[in-house]
């Protein structure tokens, strides 16, 4: 039961993340395709510029609600098919349950089935589910994130930087403050991880723009060869 469980989880996950806000809610209210304006990006930030506030909102509740409702699914998913009692009969518990669904609804933003694969880097569905999953982590790793694009004006190495202390706030968190045994604090660090690593790869393309100083700060106008970037996207 435990791996139908988990083959259930990941291709709900998948399809609900492949839902893209953007995309959607462009179509719906402008009848365009986000994808041909702007920066064209299926994300936050280029509808804001593009289609103004009442779009860009709707695109950021849709983000948002697409990993809450993964995870809340994934959790009654497992109750059902493993037993309410799962968490001490099964090696995963809720937590692990959810890391692994809010995954695969990355990938699904990421890389999206409607929409030839093509979609956004995944920031606004994991914070999502790192505050459905994990609160207090979620309150520590998105004022670093503000933090350092306060300083920076940087959202890209801001996202980056998050992705990279998260798992390390993660276990510090799992295992000093809720005081979760070693081996499960572990197991969701290593959950975390994959996350991590999969928004960082995301912005290689900005990690090479940092390096070449050729990085748009937040609330820059400036266009490389004539077209916007990506560089402070939120997708």
């Amino acid at each position: 039961m435990m791996i139908l469980t988990l083959l259930v989880t990941a291709v709900i996950s998948y399809l609900l993340g492949s839902c893209n806000s953007a995309i959607i809610t462009v179509r719906l209210l402008k009848h365009e395709d986000i994808r041909e304006h702007g920066s064209k990006n299926a994300g936050l930030t280029n509808t804001l510029r593009c289609y103004g506030k009442v779009p860009a909102l709707i695109t950021l509740v849709g983000d948002l609600a697409k990993g809450i409702i993964a995870a809340f699914l994934s959790l009654q998913i497992a109750k059902l098919l493993m037993g309410a009692d799962y968490e001490s009969v099964y090696f995963l518990d809720r937590r692990a349950i959810g890391y692994i669904s809010g995954f695969f609804s990355i990938l699904g933003h990421i890389f999206p089935l409607y929409y030839g694969f093509k979609g956004g880097k995944g920031v606004l569905v994991s914070c999502s589910i790192l505050l459905v999953i994990d609160p207090i982590t979620f309150c520590i790793v998105i004022p670093f994130f503000i933090i350092v694009v306060a300083v920076s004006r940087y959202v890209s190495l801001g996202s980056i930087l998050a992705a990279a202390v998260y798992p390390i706030i993660t276990f510090f968190v799992h295992y000093f403050i809720y005081h979760i045994d070693m081996t499960h604090s572990l197991l969701h660090t290593g959950l975390v991880v994959g996350t991590s690593a999969l928004l960082i790869y995301m912005h290689r393309s900005n990690i090479q723009r940092l390096k070449n100083g050729t990085e748009n700060k937040f609330g820059s106008k400036k266009k490389d060869n004539g077209v916007m970037n990506d560089s402070d996207e939120v997708k």
